[in-house]
């Protein structure tokens, strides 16, 4: 029987890939559920990653004491708690994302700002939609999308299934899915005028990065924004999803284009990029990802502090 390339059909019938798709296929009936029970689903699924995640425990603990030093350790704990619920609730958001239908989420949002990204677009110039890793980050991409075109970038999945399911959802909706390593297709889109959604925030090592604080401790930053928006002429408009207070929604705030930006100093500018970010996080810190290594790499040769 022939397949189809880019079909689940070509893993059907190979027994190493079943478990996979039928996880695949639970997620995608529990994508079909309303919203309150998946956010139960999720939050379940979040304490259950909080009891036995031990490594990614560590690493949010380590996170957190570095940058809340002013909490004491039941309010770290409590903190810790609640962030590992939202990234339960956030797998949620992925197959929603990916499967939902755009008439049931659309109740689900307020969007924030979008005159600023329709102004830029309507200039024929480029939009860096500059985001960052908060746990409602897919489900907030898809939000968005339903609102106005753009691209977005993304990290390959080493699962070839995953990948597969991955690209084929945000080519459906989205303009153009790009991997995150094709940084010459992202610079196209924003010759053509096209907004690219993109998140620079992890610690992508030395190459490429600036030491900069962010909440007071240097970390490498990566210089991408700063180099993309030099290069093709783009505006900056940072993009903030939040999951509301009362796990009912979502709020979609697209600021002001950054004035001055970029200056031509990597590191000012790498400053002010993690400002504006820890500005987000304190309004719903519990919802940012701290189970990643953001201060993997320290300056002057520094131990890892996750060791």
């Amino acid at each position: 029987m022939a397949t189809r390339k880019n079909s689940p059909w070509q893993y059907a019938f190979n027994p190493r890939y079943w478990p996979i798709l039928t996880s695949l296929g639970i997620f995608w009936c529990l994508a079909q559920l309303p919203f309150a029970v998946q956010s139960v689903i999720g939050t379940g699924l979040g304490q259950l990653m909080y009891v036995f995640s031990k490594r990614r425990r560590h690493i949010a603990t380590v996170n957190l004491s570095l940058c809340f030093p002013d909490l004491d350790e039941h309010e770290k704990k409590q903190l810790l708690q609640r962030h590992f619920r939202s990234m339960g609730i956030s797998i949620m958001e992925v197959v929603s994302g990916w499967w939902a239908p755009a008439k049931r989420l659309k109740k689900l949002v307020t969007i924030n700002g979008l005159d600023y990204l329709e102004y830029a677009l309507n200039q024929g110039t480029g939009v860096i939609l500059l985001s960052a890793h908060f746990t409602c980050l897919e489900i907030g991409g898809r939000l968005l999308s339903l609102y106005a075109p753009f691209h977005v970038m993304y990290r390959s999945n080493e699962n070839p299934v995953v990948e597969m399911f991955m690209r084929k959802n945000r080519e459906l909706h989205f303009e153009k899915a790009i991997p995150r390593d094709n940084v010459r297709e992202m610079l196209n889109s924003l010759k053509q005028g096209k907004a690219v959604w993109y998140a620079s925030d992890q610690n992508f090592g030395h190459k490429n990065s600036v030491f900069a604080d962010f909440f007071g401790v240097p970390a490498a930053t990566n210089t991408a924004t700063s180099r993309l928006a030099k290069l093709s002429g783009a505006s900056v408009i940072p993009f903030f999803p939040v999951r509301r207070p009362d796990g009912k929604g979502y709020d979609l705030n697209l600021l002001p284009p950054l004035d001055n930006f970029p200056t031509g100093d990597a590191l000012i500018d790498a400053m002010r990029i993690n400002k504006l970010i820890e500005d987000q996080i304190r309004k719903a810190p519990e919802q940012y990802l701290w189970m990643h290594r953001r201060f993997k790499d320290r300056p002057g040769g520094v131990d890892n502090v996750y060791q």
